[in-house]
């Protein structure tokens, strides 16, 4: 009964995986084959990775593209990160009945779709760009800012500020450290694996980010990689070698990111929920 149960368990899994995988293997043979081949279907590599590559170069300038979603989701990760742990750890170690009232209105924010925000934020940054035009509409600095900072992130570092021993904090208080100091010298490389958890996840939703950055990014030349392939798919012909091939060099950062620090990812993960 136990092998039968195990068999049906191991199928399930094998399933799920191919299902969770098929789409990556998908994309990676697409860019090999010519737009013909990828909308019959075909699920054999080709040998024209090189001709989409070349095509995407001639086409569109991609590599300013990247630039702007490394800027934008580099500087996003990083201030996030700060404030979300700042908060976190604010929420848990100084606790009160104001703080935790606030906390709970903070978390009915994430009730709120981001969609039913766009246009009071559109209009904010309209009046922004007359009086400081470097914050305003079409800068890079407006992409950023509206995501500064989610209260999941927070809520994430609190429950995981739950788990933090607070016997350390009593030894640095001792030793005359200030609030700031034992912040920065105690709590932070402690937490080490739930701020990579908490990178990871930021940093690929700034990536990925389409619908705000739309809104706001209105020149060619601000335009992230998630805008520039949906132009490239906006064509009237679109070449859809190209466009995997233009996924594909848009999905190996995060990727690679993911996959450095996978193991962090889980510990932090799991730290936070127990």
């Amino acid at each position: 009964m136990l092998n039968i149960k195990g068999l049906f368990s191991y199928g399930v899994l094998i399933i799920a995986s191919i299902i969770s995988v098929f789409p990556f293997l998908w994309m990676i043979v697409s860019s090999t084959n010519k737009s013909v081949d990828v909308t019959k279907g075909r699920l054999l590599p080709g040998s024209h990775f090189v001709e989409n590559f070349e095509n995407l170069i001639n086409t569109v300038d991609i590599v300013p593209a990247l630039m702007n979603s490394a800027k934008i989701s580099l500087s996003t990760t990083v201030l996030s990160l700060s404030i979300a742990s700042l908060a976190g750890y604010g929420f848990e170690i100084f606790k009160s009945k104001t703080k935790d009232v606030v906390f709970n209105i903070l978390l009915l924010s994430m009730m709120v779709p981001f969609a039913a925000l766009m246009v009071p934020l559109f209009r904010m940054f309209g009046t922004i760009s007359q009086k400081a035009p470097l914050l305003g509409i079409d800068t890079l600095t407006a992409a950023v800012l509206p995501t500064l900072t989610t209260a999941f992130l927070i809520f994430f570092f609190r429950q995981s500020t739950k788990m933090f021993p607070k016997d350390i904090l009593e030894a640095g208080r001792i030793d005359g450290l200030s609030e700031i100091g034992i912040f920065f010298k105690i709590y932070v490389p402690t937490m080490k694996t739930t701020y990579a958890a908490a990178a990871i996840i930021t940093f690929m939703a700034s990536w990925n980010s389409y619908l705000w950055p739309l809104v706001v990014l209105q020149s060619p030349e601000n335009q992230t990689i998630p805008l520039l392939i949906s132009n490239l798919g906006s064509s009237y012909a679109p070449d859809f070698g190209v466009i995997m091939t233009a996924i594909v060099i848009a999905t190996l950062p995060a990727a690679l990111i993911f996959f450095i620090m996978q193991k962090h990812f889980v510990e932090g993960m799991m730290g936070s929920v127990k």
